[in-house]
């Protein structure tokens, strides 16, 4: 009996041991207290933002500033694809989780990399057209033995964390409309919490609660009201209806009033509360969507919600009336500081205006704001109001407004963190002006980008040094900012913007990768570089770090894309990009590791003959449709193929066959026949050969081209 006791003694921790074994990672044990208490398990990265606070801060401190010199790679995984690679990854129990482009999941061994299981939830490739910044997603969440996914057509996906096989999928949008989802689900209480995208589209927002065990809906809080004289929503949002009515004019319901909420949703365990972030109006231009009047809420605003009921409880709004893609959905921090001398409990965002926020969380009462990059639309906030000055003109109301920042934001969805240990926030921050003038044709297109601005202000310029100019205005900078005084303590400047999310560690250290491959370790207290190294693709996205056995890692997916790679060309030398992949590091890893990079074909010499009134109706129907993805002036950052170097632009049929007849809408490029005739078709081929023409001259090239690799999946 007694040899019996001892032995299950024994066998006690082995089965737990056991229980934990990286077959597919024993998440079953992740629970509410877990979640709540996973500060006091640094080894591991459990939820989005580290813990609940989303501070994305490591307690880990075996990297440090004195031997980060001899940080090295581990291992390593290659994705499938090359488009943009956003998500944070998840480590629980030893297997690390993560998601890639089109909304697929992986999990791994995370001290080996060992690929343990992938998902692929098969995402229709004509949804790629409804993604205003493309096919990402930044993450899963992990509960109760299951792993959970938002989809970029709309789905919520419980998988089986051992075996990656689906355990359930709910559809959590009208999936005739374009809505997308590209953000990270948050587990509280039970319940995973979801929102979506598409406000460029005609989309209204909302945020929705789903039972973790089988994916029924709980609550659904809608963040704009639904248009005059239509019913109420049977949502717990329908108390506010009036209230948000109110700061509305005209129908603006027509392209559904956007305020999505694509990305930052936080729980706040002080307060039993869901603080989300609420995003732009659709369209833009407030002069279309509300007659230029009202507040509009709740868009551009900090909404909290009660965590039981999701009823709402109070909101702070940024930018009231937005009308320049001013979202407020950017990283949310939660942090106690010490205010003059007070304890206060306080929410920080660095939303796209520019402007820093201290709120206190109890009340949403703003504290302080001040801006981090330089402004043109206002000079500061009203601390009476909580409202931002706006400059003369700020709203384009009188002809076009160079706005700084612009719809890309002072600071986009790319994760900031906050360190304890220096009290500082590590922001990674931006300078991209943007003019703005009404888009007096504005007819609006269902399904389609409907911002009610005019692009054809914003053209790309042909002449090399001009170009080179215009590039020289767009800067990225990672700054470590005071949140109680409210200053930058030091920076450190970039050559462009779109660079990746942070990390900042116990060690020391702040890490982040930027756009030109490089990812580097700097000192948390002083900005000074003390590692670096090249990915060979653009980073974006955030880094996180955890601990096996007595080991620590640093991981961080690497895949240029988004917003501004598709939209812009403006980057020197522009390639197509490889595949993505995610990054693992150690003190001493010496795994040997490289990139192939790809050459671009040469510009194509185009044998048809265009009319100028072609080629200007071409401009206009490229700059203002296809550019947000193709790149202004159909100059390609890498992410998606350069056009001017396509041989299917020496072929009208061929052409045609694409944009008309929908051939590569697997690969995300759908038809356009309800938006384009067949001789709009022709005149776009037509501006595309311009181009390529004016790029051939540039680089001496003549004849036809070869064809470049296609965009993967």
């Amino acid at each position: 009996m007694r040899i019996a006791v001892v032995l299950g003694v024994i066998a006690a921790p082995l089965l737990a041991l056991a229980g934990c074994s990286l077959s597919g990672g024993s998440s079953a044990v992740v629970d509410d207290n877990r979640l709540l208490q996973a500060a006091s398990h640094p080894d591991e990265w459990v939820t989005h933002g580290g813990t609940y606070a989303e501070q994305r801060f490591s307690q880990l401190d075996q990297i440090n500033a004195q031997n980060v010199g001899q940080l090295g790679l581990a291992w390593s995984a290659e994705f499938d694809t090359n488009r943009g690679q956003e998500a944070t990854p998840i480590v629980v129990d030893g297997v690390l989780y993560t998601t890639t482009a089109w909304s697929k999941v992986y999990a791994f061994d995370a001290a080996t990399g060992r690929q343990l299981w992938r998902f692929d939830p098969e995402v229709p490739g004509g949804r790629g057209f409804s993604a205003c910044c493309d096919v990402v997603n930044r993450g899963v969440a992990v509960y109760g033995g299951k792993v959970f996914v938002g989809t970029l057509d709309g789905r919520l996906i419980a998988i089986d964390a051992k075996t990656g096989q689906q355990v359930w999928s709910t559809v959590t949008v009208d999936q005739s409309k374009p809505y997308t989802i590209t953000g990270a689900p948050r587990i509280v209480k039970g319940r995973v919490l979801i929102g979506n995208g598409g406000a460029e589209y005609g989309v209204r927002g909302y945020v929705s609660a789903y039972d973790a065990n089988n994916g029924s809906l709980v609550w659904r809080f809608y963040t704009v009201p639904p248009g005059p004289n239509q019913p109420a929503d049977n949502a717990v949002s329908d108390p506010e209806i009036a209230r948000m009515r109110a700061t509305w004019a005209g129908d603006w319901s027509r392209f559904g009033g956007g305020g999505t909420v694509w990305d930052a949703i936080v729980y706040d365990p002080d307060f039993n509360q869901i603080l989300i972030g609420v995003g732009n109006g659709s369209p833009w231009n407030q002069r279309i969507r509300s007659e230029g009047r009202g507040d509009n809420l709740f868009l551009s605003s900090v909404v909290a919600l009660d965590a039981d009921t999701g009823r709402y409880r109070w909101h702070y709004q940024g930018t009231p009336g937005e009308t320049w893609d001013f979202t407020q959905t950017q990283p949310i921090i939660l942090a106690d500081l010490n205010i003059e001398r007070q304890p206060r409990k306080v929410m920080m965002q660095a939303p796209k205006n520019g402007f820093f926020y201290v709120i206190d969380r109890s009340n949403g009462h703003l504290i302080s704001a001040r801006n981090f990059v330089p402004q043109t639309w206002t000079t500061g906030v009203d601390m009476a109001t909580g409202r931002p000055i706006e400059t003369p003109n700020a709203r384009y109301t009188d002809g076009s407004f160079l706005a700084m920042p612009s719809a890309l934001g002072a600071h986009n969805w790319h994760p900031m963190a906050f360190s304890p240990d220096t009290g500082l926030v590590y922001l990674p921050a931006q300078e991209v002006p943007f003019a703005y003038s009404n888009d007096a044709a504005f007819a609006g297109r269902e399904g389609g980008w409907n911002v009610g601005i005019d692009f054809l202000s914003n053209a790309v310029p042909d002449d090399p040094s001009t170009l080179r100019a215009v590039r020289a205005m767009l800067k990225g900078q990672l700054i470590a900012w005071d949140p109680i005084r409210q200053r930058e303590v030091w920076r450190v400047q970039y050559d462009g913007p779109w660079n990746g999310g942070v990390l900042a560690t116990h060690g020391g250290l702040v890490f982040q990768g930027n756009a030109h491959g490089g990812f580097q370790a700097f000192d948390a207290r002083t900005g000074a570089k003390l590692w670096s190294f090249d990915a060979g693709t653009g980073i974006i996205a955030p880094p996180i770090s955890y601990r096996i056995g007595d080991t620590q890692y640093i991981a961080v997916m690497a895949g240029y894309g988004g917003a501004f790679p598709l939209s812009s060309g403006l980057v020197d030398n522009p390639r197509p990009m490889p595949n993505g992949r995610l990054l693992v590091f150690k003190l001493g890893g010496n795994t040997p590791y490289r990139v192939e990079q790809i050459e671009n074909p040469p510009a194509v010499r185009v044998t048809s003959s265009f009319t100028a009134a072609q080629v200007e109706r071409g401009r206009q129907l490229f700059e203002t449709n296809c550019g947000v993805c193709h790149g202004a002036g159909a100059m390609s950052s890498g992410v998606l193929p350069d056009l001017r170097r396509r041989p299917s632009i020496n072929d009208a049929a061929t052409f045609k066959s694409i944009v008309i007849d929908g051939a590569l809408q697997d690969n995300g490029m759908i038809s356009f026949a309800r938006y384009f005739s067949a001789q709009d078709a022709e005149a776009i081929r037509g501006y595309i050969a311009s181009r390529a023409a004016s790029l051939a001259r540039q680089e001496g090239a003549g004849g036809g081209a070869a064809a470049a690799p296609p965009a993967r999946r």
